[in-house]
C-alpha cells in the first residue's frame, strides 16, 4: 500500500513537472519559478517582477494548449484503460469501435466544405459519435457474442470511414485543402486556442468523471460476466456506460487535436506496470500519466525543428517500439 502511494505521488509530481515545464518551454523561454509565480498571482499577494509581454505568452498562447494537451492525453489514456478492462483485451485502443475515424471523416469533410474552424470540430466530434452508433446498431443485430461483436463493427464501421477519408483527399483541391486535410488527419496541439478549450473541456471531463466513478464496477467485469452479476453488477448496463462514456471523451479529444495514436494504447500499459491491475488505482494512474504525456510530448514536436512536427507522428514513433517493448517483456515473463 505504501509503495501504491508513493508511486502515485510520484506520478503526480511528474504531471506538475511537466505541466509547469512546457508552459515555460518555447521560442521565448519563460523560467519554471516564472511560471509558478505568474500562475499563483492571482491567488497571493505577489508584487509583479516580470515583464508584461510573460503574462501575454503564458495565458494567450501556452496555457490553453498545455491545458488541451493535458484533457487530451488523460482523455485518450482513461479511454484507452477503461476499453482494455471492459473488453478483456490488452490490445484494444480507443480507435477500436470507430471513433477516432469517423471523427476523421468529419473533419475531412468540414474541411473539404470549407467550413470554419468551430464548424469543423463540432463536425469531428458529431461524426465520431455517429460512427460509434452505427458500431453498437450493427453489433446489436449480432448474435452470439456482443462484445466480438462491437470489436469486428467497429473495425468495419473504421474501414468505411477511412474509406470516406482516402476519397475526400482524392477529390479535393491538390493546392489548397488536401494539405489542410492531411495536415489535421496527423493530429497536432498547434492550432489550439482557448474556445477550443471551452468546446472540448466539458465532455472530456464530464466522460472521464463517469468513467472514474464506474471503476469499481468496470473493475468486477474483469472476473466475468456470471461472477460480475452475482456480486450485483448489472453486466450490459455497465460495459454500454463505460463504452459511451469513453466513447465521448475520445470523440472530444479527436474533434480538436486530430487523430493522435498510440497513446491511449501505450499509456495504460505503462500504468499498470507502475500501480497494477486493479481499475480502482490503474484508471486514475492512466489519467495522470497521459496528462503528463502528451503535453511533453507537444514540447518535442515545437522544440525539435525549426517548424513544428505533427503530434501524431511523434506519439507513433515513441509508441510503437515502446509497446513492442513491453510485447517482449511480457513474453520473457512467462
Amino acid at each position: 500500500m505504501k509503495s501504491t502511494k508513493g508511486r502515485f505521488l510520484l506520478l503526480t509530481g511528474l504531471f506538475m513537472a511537466s505541466t509547469v515545464i512546457s508552459l515555460g518551454l518555447g521560442r521565448y523561454f519563460i523560467a519554471p519559478g516564472t511560471v509558478v509565480r505568474v500562475l499563483s498571482a492571482p491567488l497571493l499577494p505577489l508584487t509583479p517582477d516580470w515583464a508584461s509581454q510573460v503574462e501575454t505568452v503564458l495565458y494567450g498562447v501556452r496555457l490553453p494548449r498545455v491545458l488541451m494537451g493535458i484533457l487530451i492525453g488523460a482523455g485518450l489514456s482513461c479511454s484507452g484503460a477503461v476499453y482494455q478492462s471492459v473488453f478483456q483485451n490488452p490490445l484494444v485502443s480507443p480507435d477500436l469501435l470507430g471513433a477516432s475515424a469517423g471523427a476523421g471523416l468529419g473533419a475531412a469533410l468540414g474541411l473539404y466544405l470549407e467550413l470554419g474552424y468551430l464548424a469543423v470540430s463540432v463536425c469531428a466530434f458529431l461524426s465520431g459519435l455517429l460512427a460509434v452508433g452505427l458500431v453498437v446498431l450493427i453489433a446489436s443485430r449480432v448474435r452470439g457474442n456482443p462484445v466480438l461483436g462491437l470489436l469486428l463493427s467497429g473495425i468495419m464501421v473504421g474501414s468505411l470511414c477511412t474509406a470516406g477519408v482516402s476519397f475526400l483527399k482524392l477529390v479535393a483541391d491538390p493546392a489548397n485543402t488536401l494539405p489542410v486535410i492531411t495536415y489535421w488527419l496527423m493530429g497536432s496541439l498547434a492550432s489550439i486556442r482557448s474556445q477550443d478549450l471551452s468546446f472540448a473541456a466539458p465532455p472530456i471531463l464530464l466522460g472521464m468523471l463517469c468513467l472514474l466513478l464506474l471503476r469499481w464496477r468496470i473493475n468486477v467485469l474483469s472476473v466475468g460476466d456470471e461472477e460480475a452479476q452475482t456480486m450485483g453488477v448489472h453486466v450490459h448496463r455497465v460495459r454500454c456506460t463505460a463504452i459511451v462514456c469513453a466513447t465521448f471523451v475520445t470523440a472530444a479529444c479527436v474533434s480538436v487535436s486530430g487523430m493522435i495514436g498510440w497513446v491511449g494504447l501505450v499509456v495504460p500499459h505503462l500504468a499498470r506496470s507502475l500501480i497494477g491491475s486493479d481499475c480502482r488505482r490503474s484508471i486514475p494512474a492512466s489519467i495522470l500519466l497521459g496528462g503528463a504525456f502528451l503535453p511533453i510530448a507537444d514540447d518535442f514536436s515545437r522544440m525539435m525543428a525549426t517548424s513544428e512536427v505533427p503530434i501524431g507522428i511523434l506519439t507513433a514513433f515513441a509508441g510503437a517500439p515502446f509497446f513492442l517493448y513491453l510485447i517482449l517483456r511480457q513474453e520473457r515473463s512467462r
